[in-house]
């Protein structure tokens, strides 16, 4: 009985190690299951994108190519692509956000149903894109692409619920802001949800904040930033222009509910903050720059710290201008002038070597301005002849260019009949009288001074030359 005894109990302790056995199996896939279901909620989400909208020259292809950590020297046409490594070591995690960079010209508007469409709209973020370097082209700019991505919004036709749900979610965030805490992380983390966020008390948007509600994210970037010293030397600029720049910037950028950020791409100012604001509204990363307003050329507004009273402290700084007063009429276009004849009629034989060959007048931008960009007149009564500052700028009329080339050409055959012996043009004599003719008709001025006494100097032959010239030569049996 022993050995049977025996062989029981030992078959009771192996069931026991077995199941034991199980349970410790079952226990670790349990908790490999957990840990690849977490992995998975935090998984970097794909298929994000960032719309590009800005002037052709405003470099926004430059700057978007330097986040990639690229050297992008060639232009695209039409619909650029880029994408951004994003990398979250937290989770040892990596993917793509898709960049799209839209022509400077309306006419490929069109193409941003390839970039966007209803599905992938609440996954974008648009970026604005004005040129520092150009202020006068800074709110038109702006007000012409925020209405090309409005109408592009409109015909989508996203759900009615849906739309409504995407809004919401941007006045949330817009109240919401909160400074951020003063921690410096090696690199992109993301956020930790807390318990109870939801419940935290809001205030309501004040007036004129998100009434262009997009549904999505907005940046305004401010590019070329390092050409504030050049605008303050070549055209006087004052502390009172930027200051005006900058309140404009940001009551647009209160309407949209939109951050902004100054930029230099020559200096890599603020290249890495922008490029961790990027991340922190596109995949929700810890962010803890707050708002920079010291410095003219490096200010940062991430969205929702701005207010109407903050905006209200540059307007401390205004002497000469209202914070009512229009954007063109502070901050206009210089201006261009005419400089005369194409510089090379050397010793008026030699053929025109301008830079606009055959046409006798140049227009050419000035080297730079003397005085304020403000027109001259009392303060605050900006004397303004157009509400666009490019109506300064006068096309060149084509019948008076075609009008100078046919004088120039009749000056020139004049120039090769006397050089080479010849009695004379048939086209000589209307020299003198078509320039004044056609000075007469357009009520344009005489260019160099020098140059009309020449022309006048050769027309103004004795009548006996010009008998003598009209005198056929005398035959064999005449002579």
């Amino acid at each position: 009985m022993a050995p049977v005894l025996e062989k029981q109990l030992l078959g009771a302790a192996g069931a026991g190690d077995n199941n034991n056995e199980d349970e410790e199996g079952q226990s670790l896939w349990t908790s490999i299951l957990s840990e690849v279901s977490t992995r998975s909620s935090s998984k970097l989400p794909s298929g994000k994108n960032i719309l590009v909208f800005g002037e052709d020259g405003s470099g926004k292809t430059s700057i978007m190519a330097k986040l990639q950590g690229a050297d992008h020297s060639k232009k695209g046409r039409g619909l650029e692509y880029l994408y951004l490594n994003v990398h979250d070591e937290d989770i040892d995690d990596l993917t793509r956000c898709n960049v799209w960079i839209l022509d400077g010209d309306l006419y490929h508007k069109g193409l941003l149903k390839f970039a966007v469409s209803a599905q992938t709209l609440a996954d974008s973020l648009a970026v604005f894109v004005v040129d520092m370097s150009r202020p006068w082209t800074i709110m038109e700019s702006l007000q012409k692409w925020a209405s090309v991505l409005r109408d592009h919004v409109d015909k989508l036709k996203v759900p009615p619920e849906e739309m409504r749900e995407m809004e919401q979610k941007m006045v949330k965030a817009f109240q919401e802001y909160t400074e951020p805490e003063e921690v410096t992380p090696a690199s992109p983390q993301r956020r930790a949800q807390t318990a109870g966020e939801d419940e935290s008390v809001v205030l309501p948007l004040s007036d004129n904040t998100l009434t262009h509600n997009l549904g999505i994210p907005v940046l305004i970037v401010c590019t070329k930033c390092d050409a504030v010293s050049l605008l303050e030397k070549e055209l006087d600029y004052r502390e009172e222009h930027f200051d005006f720049i900058q309140s404009h910037l940001r009551r647009f950028g209160l309407q949209y509910g939109a951050g902004l950020i100054y930029t230099s791409v020559k200096e890599e100012k603020n290249l890495d903050l922008l490029y961790k604001y990027i991340v922190h509204k596109m995949y929700d990363f810890q962010f803890s720059t707050p708002a920079l307003v010291v410095e003219k050329d490096a200010v940062f507004i991430p969205s929702g710290w701005d207010n109407e009273k903050k905006i209200a402290i540059l307007y401390e700084n205004f002497t000469t201008v209202t914070p009512e007063d229009p954007f063109e009429d502070l901050i206009i276009q210089p201006p261009v002038r005419k400089v005369g004849l194409c510089n090379a009629i050397h010793s008026f034989v030699s053929i025109c070597v301008g830079p606009h060959s055959c046409s006798v007048f140049c227009v050419q931008e000035s080297p730079g301005r003397t005085g304020s960009p403000r027109p001259s007149g009392r303060a605050g009564q900006p004397n303004v002849t157009s509400g666009s500052p490019m109506t300064a700028v006068k096309k060149p009329d084509p019948n008076m260019k075609a009008a100078n080339e046919g004088v120039l050409a009749n000056f020139f055959n004049s120039l090769l009949s006397k050089k080479t012996g010849s009695p004379g043009s048939p086209g000589t004599g209307a020299v003198g009288a078509g320039v004044q003719g056609s000075a007469k008709k357009t009520g344009q001025k005489p260019g160099l001074t020098d140059v009309q006494a020449e022309l006048d100097r050769m027309t103004r032959k004795p009548d006996s030359m010009v008998s003598a010239n009209n005198i056929p030569p005398p035959t064999e049996n005449e002579a």
